[in-house]
């Protein structure tokens, strides 16, 4: 039984996956957006769009490095541009017989000890840092409950010796009131 390539094809491609297809189809969307606004006459403009695409990875089919292919050539064929001021165009497929894709260009790949190494470091650091965060914490729990304002660690106790100072005040000013009313003989 034989594949059905038709929806397979897009760009003179034939894409081995529908969701590549797809994706290729998208970036044919995106070219013919950017050639609708693109303004040739201003190559510094045409550079900036060249470097963001690149650093955005925004083209990633064949379709969409041709097309940053053609922008580079634009790039190349104006007076004064160097080869060497131009980007060049990553591609993050291996061409070795193995479909894999590299999450990053290889000239910053990392050997594998050197991966140990630092995902060891990014743990270490990681768990430095949490410990920190736990004891900030507990040090602001701390100076809340330590805290004479009321907040939500001594609320209750602030309120119970503010209730218990205006207990004691009415007390005393009942007291001072009957010892008045003594004096005077009112009330006998």
């Amino acid at each position: 039984m034989k594949k059905d390539t038709t929806n397979l094809s897009v760009g003179g491609y034939l894409f081995y996956t529908e969701k590549d297809a797809q994706i290729a189809r998208a970036e044919v969307q995106k070219i013919e957006y950017l050639e609708e606004r693109i303004d040739y006459s201003a190559p510094d403009t045409i550079r900036y769009i060249y470097e963001k695409a690149i650093h955005e990875r925004i083209f990633k089919t064949p379709v969409g490095l041709g097309y940053l292919k053609q922008l580079r050539d634009f790039l190349l064929s104006q007076p004064g541009m160097e080869p060497s001021g131009i980007m060049d165009i990553p591609l993050y497929i291996a061409y070795d017989g193995e479909l894999r894709e590299r999450t990053e260009p290889a000239r910053s790949r990392i050997a594998p000890s050197k991966k140990k190494d630092t995902e060891k470091m990014r743990f270490t650091i990681s768990a430095f840092l949490n410990g920190l965060l736990i004891l900030a914490v507990i040090c602001m729990f701390y100076i809340s409950y330590r805290s004479e304002q009321p907040n939500i660690v001594n609320y209750e106790r602030a309120l119970t010796d503010k209730y218990a100072s205006w207990e004691q005040e009415l007390t005393q000013r009942e007291q001072m009131i009957r010892e008045k009313e003594k004096e005077l003989k009112i009330g006998e």
